[in-house]
């Protein structure tokens, strides 16, 4: 893996958690994979601010896969739940 890939992943990495406790920032593998090539796409001038990079992707959310976009609709339908 290189370095910018690293970096990257650990952005999305802590993008996906939100606000959500540090352990959760972690998001699942499947999570990182269905956002990380959209990151990389659509928010590369982000990298490696992780809210840059998160704040991003959800601007461009009528952009991304429909696998990252399903992981930000999750996690926003979550965060309601929580109310």
């Amino acid at each position: 893996m290189t370095r910018l890939t690293q970096v990257l992943f650990a952005a999305v990495v802590v993008a996906l958690g939100g606000a959500a406790s540090a352990q959760e920032n972690q998001g699942t593998a499947e999570q990182r994979a269905a956002c990380t090539p959209d990151a990389f796409r659509l928010c590369s001038a982000y990298i490696p601010d992780p809210s840059g990079v998160e704040a991003c992707l959800r601007q461009r959310k009528s952009d991304l896969s429909a696998a990252c976009k399903a992981v930000f609709d999750h996690a926003t339908t979550g965060l309601a739940k929580g109310r």
